[in-house]
């Protein structure tokens, strides 16, 4: 008889980030052991309280983020009379670790797993958490366990008192990644695409990669893929520097486009100030694409300098720039980082081989 696991998750889709792409990936590969069911957000009023997406069950709540933890809570314990659940499972330790908490406050038996997939700075995330710092140490120590998507986040854990801590990376859809449908996009012969894929919000460094294309060659363009808060300001940017016939802002794309982008560009670039770990990275990997990263927080995990990829100074928009043109001077180095990024993604980083992983977890608690 399939397991059942209800899932607490403070966004799902239509809204999509790394987090939500790992979910989906994951449970559509367990579908077969486990049935899923979820309490997220309602953002919208447009959404659905209620859907299948997936091998998921989706139930939404309204009442805005400040109520989200306790009527999150409240709705899980409704559906656990209903369902009766092996397991609850939350994903990052914020509103949703604390809906998982009040849960397991009233069902101690139940196995709680906790997954960490936070990409903000963990003393900006401690500063945010505030007097309420017991009850969120709460949500480690309570968890029977913590999965972690990279060693820095893991050692996070272990520090706010976990009991036990196991790493499972983000991955990639390989197949959908090395489509040939997504390779049929012609690149321009007198032009290098640089591509950056990311939320636009201050961790991301964004702002530093705008400023980077001072100082490349005009036949660099860059193609910023994604929305966020800082989008007005990026683009006050572009504007006043004079690179708006060099700089594209596509706006948010759907995931199952992202490939095609990715295969039409040359260079991947992220100068993030604060990672957990980063999908957009491996994602860029398996389409064969050279990474350039900051060496911080989950980033070193996959990424080794002038092996599979190469690390660029934080803030440092010259350091880019200088880092991008480094691959031009040195094509051996350019392929060979390609190659052995390329072979490291099949090997560690396949969704089917991470699902395994995550299938071992809930089989020891549940």
């Amino acid at each position: 008889m399939k397991k059942r696991i209800l899932i607490f998750s403070y966004a799902y889709e239509p809204l999509i980030g790394g987090a939500e792409i790992a979910v989906k990936e994951l449970t559509e590969r367990l579908g077969s052991d486990f049935i899923f069911d979820m309490v997220t957000r309602r953002f919208s009023r447009g959404a659905l309280r209620a859907e299948k997406i997936d091998a998921v069950s989706v139930h939404r709540i309204g009442g805005g983020k400040l109520l989200f933890s306790f009527l999150a809570a409240l709705k899980g314990l409704s559906l656990h009379r209903r369902n009766r659940y092996d397991g609850i499972w939350a994903i990052m330790a914020n509103r949703a670790g604390f809906a998982a908490l009040f849960f397991k406050l009233f069902h101690q038996r139940v196995p709680f797993v906790l997954t960490l997939q936070e990409g903000d700075p963990i003393p900006y995330i401690m500063r945010q958490v505030g007097v309420f710092y017991p009850f969120f140490k709460m949500i480690f120590t309570r968890a029977n366990t913590v999965t972690a998507i990279s060693n820095y986040l893991a050692n996070w854990a272990k520090k706010m008192g976990a009991k036990s801590v196991v790493v499972v990376p983000n991955g990639v859809n390989i197949a959908k990644f090395q489509s040939t449908e997504t390779q049929n996009t012609n690149k321009t012969q007198n032009t290098k695409t640089i591509i950056t894929t990311s939320r636009l919000v201050p961790k991301n460094g964004v702002g530093d990669l705008i400023e980077a294309m001072r100082y490349l060659p005009a036949h660099y363009k860059l193609l910023i893929v994604g929305s966020g808060s800082l989008e007005k300001v990026l683009k006050f940017k572009v504007e006043s520097e004079k690179l708006k016939d060099r700089i594209t802002f596509a706006g948010e794309v759907a995931h199952d486009e992202l490939p095609r982008l990715l295969w039409a560009s040359d260079i991947f670039c992220r100068p993030s100030l604060s990672e957990g770990m980063g999908i957009s990275f491996i994602e860029a990997m398996a389409v064969g694409l050279p990474v350039i990263a900051t060496p911080i927080g989950g980033v070193p995990d996959f990424l080794k300098n002038k092996e599979t990829g190469l690390f660029c100074k934080v803030n440092n928009p010259k350091s880019i720039a200088e880092t991008v043109l480094l691959l031009d001077d040195q094509p051996a180095l350019r392929e060979a980082i390609i190659a052995a990024a390329l072979r490291m993604v099949k090997e560690k980083y396949d969704w089917d081989i991470l699902a395994e992983k995550m299938r071992a977890v809930f089989a020891e608690l549940l």
